[in-house]
């Protein structure tokens, strides 16, 4: 899909229910800047990948473009062969995303955090697809773990959660 403007390009955008894979904007397109569009593709996903265009060279222009939501920045002049580079990484990286959704719903008793998959119902671990046997307490350690992510647990949480309340454990553990 190709658009000449930020509001053809959002426009498009909705044409296709959203269904663009990677996107590839310019900083300074004109009626709404690739800042712009990029901030509303970001808002409407997180499963597309966004990489900015643009002759911009300036560290600000840069940390902007990513703070707005983009996935990489490329300069002009740039290498045609570069740009299809990163936009195969940026591919990789939002299909590998999306497919990890498509599991977990798929299975509901598999839970992913990252590369890893826990699966609930026969008690694996999975690293990007590849099974990793686990014996009970592991498993127990990463179950309390995935089910919170971005907390901080202190030592004794962990150890009475998983090893629970009066069970000695070293201090090595």
């Amino acid at each position: 899909v190709e658009a000449e403007n930020g509001e053809e390009a959002i426009n498009k955008y909705e044409e296709v229910n959203g269904n663009i894979d990677v996107a590839v904007l310019d900083i300074m397109m004109p009626l709404k800047d690739g800042l712009e569009v990029c901030k509303y593709l970001r808002a409407k996903s997180s499963k597309i990948g966004i990489i900015m265009l643009t002759a911009k060279t300036q560290e600000m222009d840069k940390v902007t473009g990513l703070l707005v939501g983009a996935d990489d920045y490329v300069t002009k002049p740039f290498s045609p062969s570069e740009l299809m580079a990163r936009v195969d990484a940026v591919y990789r990286r939002v299909s590998i995303m999306n497919e990890n959704e498509k599991t977990a719903v798929a299975n509901p008793d598999l839970t992913t955090v990252g590369d890893f998959s826990l699966d609930y119902r026969d008690r694996i671990l999975y690293k990007n697809g590849s099974p990793i046997e686990l014996t009970q307490i592991e498993f127990q350690l990463l179950d309390y773990l995935f089910k919170n992510p971005d907390v901080t647990l202190s030592r004794s949480d962990i150890l009475n959660k998983v090893w629970g309340d009066g069970y000695f454990v070293d201090d090595k553990v």
